[in-house]
């Protein structure tokens, strides 16, 4: 047995020893050392040749696989089939006009009507029921629908429980519209819109026209709202007998009309002679502005002489639409067989259209 003092201490490996002794670090695992290409990285480092991909096994499954039925295309207008909108039956440059009493002057005037939905309530009604026969033996194709229909027809607007496909508003030319003027007397009225894009105010401004009397309106092409749904809606079948003229320049209709002897005056909330001093009783062109911004400093230029209405109040200016059926009823006041302060008692004992 050996002494104490001669054994040896246990032998203490460094943690790279043992790494050594694991088998870790020996030679075969080291990379070979390869040789630099002149002007270029090693081998090692040079990116490896990419391998085709391998095509999925899967081509056969997806086959088998039942797909879904692909969404029918659209076709296009020249194609003449129907067109995505608000209702499968709904055909191309068709458009969708709604509430009673549109409708209603659309079935009188005989406008061409496509097809007709209504309740079957208002199908019946004394009101409908003779006109949408003769609408349909004109061809009109009347389809009684549910509420449900209707407002999926509409996108949900107050269609009073009848709707109608119709073709676009027709505009006529500027000159057609001052021929048509001068056959319903010598002094015929023409409301000019400059500006004005709420189609509310729009709608509102052809129904006061149609129901002073006047012969048509003239609205610019940009920048300004054009006879819709809406408006026809809110006209409340005036604009099915009111001629609206459409013109890409507003001041140079102003001149046109002009060298055709119309008078025009031009409103304008303020700094200008009240309304009741001017006299109407000549060919007359009435412009009217947004409430916004009014007449136009270039259309105004082009204005025979500028009219205000005068206020009492805080408020500056008044609504389009307002503004424009004060304006038409000085007009037809001033020209009326009976002026004066009898006109009142007369409007009262004929009754009101409102």
């Amino acid at each position: 047995m050996p002494k104490p003092s001669q054994c040896k201490p246990p032998l203490r490996l460094s943690r790279r020893s043992k790494l050594q002794r694991q088998g870790a670090g020996q030679p075969f695992n080291k990379p070979k050392q390869t040789k630099r290409r002149e002007g270029g990285s090693p081998l090692h480092l040079q990116p490896a040749a990419q391998e085709p991909p391998v095509k999925p096994l899967r081509r056969k499954a997806e086959q088998e696989r039942p797909q879904p039925n692909p969404s029918p295309p659209v076709a296009s207008p020249e194609d003449g089939e129907l067109q995505v909108n608000r209702d499968p039956e709904a055909e191309p440059e068709q458009e969708i006009i709604y509430g009673r009493q549109t409708v209603l002057a659309a079935l009188r005037s005989q406008a061409t009507l496509n097809r007709v939905w209504v309740l079957p309530r208002l199908r019946y009604s004394p009101q409908f029921w003779s006109l949408l026969e003769e609408a349909k033996a004109r061809g009109t194709v009347i389809d009684e629908v549910s509420l449900q229909r209707l407002n999926l027809l509409t996108a949900g607007a107050n269609h009073q429980g009848i709707a109608a496909q119709a073709t676009p508003y027709r505009y006529v030319d500027l000159e057609e519209l001052v021929e048509q003027s001068r056959q319903s007397g010598p002094h015929p009225v023409l409301v000019v819109l400059d500006g004005i894009q709420d189609p509310h105010n729009l709608g509102a401004i052809a129904r006061s026209v149609e129901a002073f009397g006047m012969q048509g309106m003239v609205i610019p092409q940009r920048r300004a709202a054009g006879v819709t749904a809406t408006v026809m809606k809110v006209a409340a079948g005036a604009l099915s007998t009111l001629p609206v003229a459409r013109v890409v320049n507003l001041n140079r209709a102003l001149e046109y009309l002009k060298g055709q002897g119309f008078w025009v005056y031009g409103t304008t909330s303020q700094g200008a002679a009240p309304i009741y001093s001017a006299d109407f009783r000549r060919p007359i062109a009435l412009v009217v502005g947004s409430e916004g911004e009014g007449i136009s400093l270039l259309t105004q230029r082009h204005c025979d002489q500028l009219l205000s209405i005068p206020l009492a109040g805080r408020t500056e200016s008044l609504n389009a639409s307002v503004a424009a059926g004060i304006a038409l009823y000085e007009i037809h006041r001033q020209r009326s067989p009976h002026r004066g302060r009898n006109i009142s008692q007369q409007i009262l004992n004929e009754g009101s259209r409102i």
